[in-house]
């Protein structure tokens, strides 16, 4: 968006509801009246509800559900999330084109898209991207063994699940890669890593949140399972507001990972979690485990009691209930 539409809306904004002239507006600016209309007419057209009154000013009355990458800049409160923010209107999938950039990049780094039209669930299964989601996804460059990549899943899902939280939507945490709230998914993460000879290079973490989703937009067999914040709460949120808060929670999850035993995220997640104390059925590329899941390791796998009374740890795999 051009600076000075950007300018008029931050200045009607920040009037709350009182009218500014455009004489006002002008002046700011350093612009001409008869621009400032100009520039009004064309944020009309873009979906901002600006109502003019003769010899008072323009109202800012309602605008389009937009994150602002801009504003989300200036609201952000962390150090390395979120410091190289590239938004789209539109991509494939924010994990392909984190992938892309991912070698040229610091870390840290987050792509974020309005829509998705090829966005991606684990194994390869379809994740419906409609209008008004969070779709974003963040580069992370640590310093670990290949073997704890499945830790990272799990802190992310914590980071999402107190952000959620925040808001009062009652959301828990889903092995592997879930969030739901009283049953429906709201949140899936998808994690995709670059390695070599057992050293991560990087790790791209796809979050995909239905924040004001509108269920009706998603295909039957995803909306008879799926919920949103919107759903929720029963009105929409600011979107950039909630970025720049999932970012703050994500930081400080990731640094809680890099400093502290692991033990402690264990724990955490156990009490978030929707997983724990359920019969499960898990599919992984070798086995089917049905039993009940009791624990998570160390080393970030699930624990089942198979129907044999088998402990079995699963580092990876598609998790249902069976009840």
């Amino acid at each position: 968006m051009n600076d000075n539409r950007k300018e008029i809306i931050r200045l009607l904004k920040q009037s709350e509801g009182n009218p500014v002239s455009g004489q006002e507006i002008g002046e700011k600016l350093g612009i001409t009246r008869a621009m400032v209309w100009k520039y009004i007419r064309a944020l009309r057209k873009e979906g901002y509800d600006i109502r003019s009154s003769p010899k008072i000013g323009y109202t800012l009355d309602a605008y389009p559900d937009r994150i602002d990458s801009d504003e989300l800049g200036k609201v952000l409160r962390t150090s390395l999330i979120g410091t190289d923010i590239r938004y789209y209107s539109e991509l494939g999938s924010t994990n392909n084109t984190a992938r892309e950039i991912a070698a040229k990049v610091t870390e840290g780094t987050v792509v974020i898209a309005e829509t998705q039209t090829n966005g991606r669930g684990r194994l390869g299964t379809e994740w419906q991207s409609a209008s008004g989601g969070v779709w974003v996804s963040l580069i992370l460059k640590p310093s670990i063994p290949l073997e704890n990549v499945s830790k990272i899943t799990l802190v992310v899902g914590i980071a999402v699940t107190n952000a959620l939280r925040a808001l009062n939507v009652d959301a828990h945490v889903k092995w592997p890669n879930d969030v739901l709230v009283k049953g429906k998914k709201i949140c899936g993460i998808l994690t995709e890593v670059s390695a070599e000879v057992e050293k991560v290079d990087h790790i791209i973490l796809g979050i995909g949140i239905n924040a004001n989703v509108k269920l009706s937009d998603l295909k039957d067999e995803i909306r008879k399972n799926s919920t949103s914040i919107a759903n929720e709460l029963g009105k929409t949120i600011d979107r950039t507001t909630f970025l720049a808060d999932l970012f703050y929670e994500l930081e400080q999850q990731y640094i809680r990972f890099k400093t502290k035993q692991f033990t402690d995220i264990v724990d955490e997640w156990i009490n978030l979690s929707d997983t724990i104390g359920k019969e499960v059925k898990i599919t992984t590329p070798n086995k089917i485990i049905e039993g009940k899941a009791v624990g998570i390791t160390e080393r970030g796998a699930l624990v089942v009691i198979d129907r044999n009374g088998n402990r079995q740890e699963i580092i990876a795999g598609s998790c249902r209930y069976s009840n």
